[in-house]
């Protein structure tokens, strides 16, 4: 019998495939968790209320850095950038996939700002994707990438958190590793994204793909031809000090809400973007961004039903009581245990602590080795974070590519890097778990 995990995820998967936007997919899928776990749908929508203050930080910053993105479009600095990439990158479409993944790369460990650069980065491209006929979905797999290999690889910034909880997770059952052994047990499914990636710049997604004429809104302004004279000014010297005015903030505090706020008070005080104009600012910015704040918002309240009903509990046990002493089997359904979760709860880093309790006695009872089990449960918490409706792996690109109305989360975004991350992840999870 399917469990509600499995049921209420396959419920927002279908949903979104036919459509339906994301934000009812989730709540029809959160009440038929609520319903299947003997909640009224009023106890369902209490909780699923309750819950929604998990992500309330994330979803200020989110609706934030929307308004900070607006003003550095509207102070016009972002068009130096569009002209040198014409010029450098004209033609070059695969190069240009792998330089955006590149960027997104150090976003996690070298300045671990995660999706803070994405609305600021992406929107000014849309008029040179479009010239280049870039496909978007190329882009999106791109960025997707950058968002998750890091921390899946390398133990520094974001890296060194999801290692941290991953070790701390598996002591706490009853099965020691160094931090520095469960870098070395991520390599090898971290190298199956690297093929994932591979195959969608040069394969899937190589081909010119042309999208209908849209509106950019605030970024029409950037929308200019190589021939377009533009001088550095004093406005756009005061952008880039708010931009690392704002970076050294977040970085000094921890904070995406104080950096974004600061970097949206420098550009007032600095009048690169008048006063008058406030309104105009926090009205784009809502409209950029203010859809994916509201769907982690409500991602957090599935999540919670989800987590305080037992649903994921009931869903291991159930896996786990019928698996024998066979390792693969084991590994490869631990795999799939881990996308289902990740799938409906969108963080990897939220599913490791549920995950890693059941998953270690099963691991030491069998015979896996402390290196393969990291790798498992690694690899089983980061499944199904690219492709997830409600995670901000795939909401973050989804909010840069789509500013001008002309790239669809589920069908552009989560689709694509679904296929390309979440299949070689399971793959080269296995082999990690089978060879370590």
């Amino acid at each position: 019998m399917l469990g509600t995990v499995v049921i209420s995820v396959i419920v927002m998967s279908v949903l979104s495939l036919l459509r339906v936007n994301v934000i009812f997919a989730i709540l029809v899928a959160a009440g038929v968790a609520g319903l299947m776990e003997g909640l009224s749908l009023t106890e369902t929508t209490t909780m699923l209320v309750s819950g929604m203050g998990g992500q309330a930080n994330t979803a200020l910053s989110y609706v934030l850095l929307g308004m900070f993105a607006v003003m550095i479009g509207l102070s016009g600095i972002t068009g130096f950038l569009v002209k040198r990439l014409v010029h450098v990158l004209k033609g070059k479409r695969s190069i240009l996939l792998l330089t955006i993944a590149g960027v997104a790369c150090f976003s996690q460990n070298l300045v671990p700002i995660h999706i803070a650069f994405i609305p600021i980065l992406i929107p000014p491209l849309l008029h040179l994707f479009d010239k280049m006929k870039i496909d978007r979905r190329g882009v999106a797999t791109a960025l997707t990438f950058g968002l998750k290999a890091p921390y899946i690889m390398i133990p520094a910034g974001f890296g060194l958190i999801f290692h941290g909880i991953i070790a701390d997770e598996m002591k706490a059952s009853g099965m020691d590793i160094p931090l520095l052994s469960v870098s070395y047990a991520m390599l090898i499914p971290g190298l199956g994204m690297i093929v994932g990636l591979l195959i969608a710049v040069f394969i899937t997604y190589r081909k010119p793909r042309e999208l209908p004429a849209g509106d950019q809104g605030v970024f029409n302004a950037i929308d200019t031809h190589e021939e377009t004279e533009l001088k550095f000014s004093t406005r756009h010297f005061l952008t880039i000090a708010a931009i690392i005015g704002a970076l050294v903030v977040q970085l000094a505090t921890g904070s995406l809400v104080l950096g974004a706020l600061t970097g949206i008070a420098l550009m007032f005080i600095f009048t690169v973007v008048p006063f008058k104009d406030g309104e105009k600012v926090v009205n784009d910015g809502i409209s950029m961004m203010g859809m994916i704040a509201f769907v982690m918002l409500i991602a957090s309240g599935y999540a919670t039903i989800l987590k305080e009903t037992g649903a994921v509990n009931e869903l291991v046990e159930a896996a786990t009581g019928i698996l024998g002493d066979n390792k693969l089997v084991i590994a490869s359904v631990m795999l799939l245990i881990g996308l289902l979760i990740t799938m409906g709860i969108g963080s990897s880093f939220g599913t490791i602590p549920i995950i890693a309790a059941l998953f270690v006695p099963i691991c030491l009872a069998v015979g896996f080795s402390p290196l393969a089990t990291a790798a498992l449960i690694g690899t089983a918490g980061a499944l199904g974070d690219a492709g997830s409706p409600a995670s901000d792996s795939t909401l973050g690109p989804t909010a840069g590519l789509n500013a001008d109305g002309k790239h669809h989360h589920i069908w552009d975004t989560c689709v694509p890097t679904f296929v390309h991350y979440n299949i070689p992840l399971f793959i080269f999870g296995i082999i990690a778990a089978m060879v370590l």
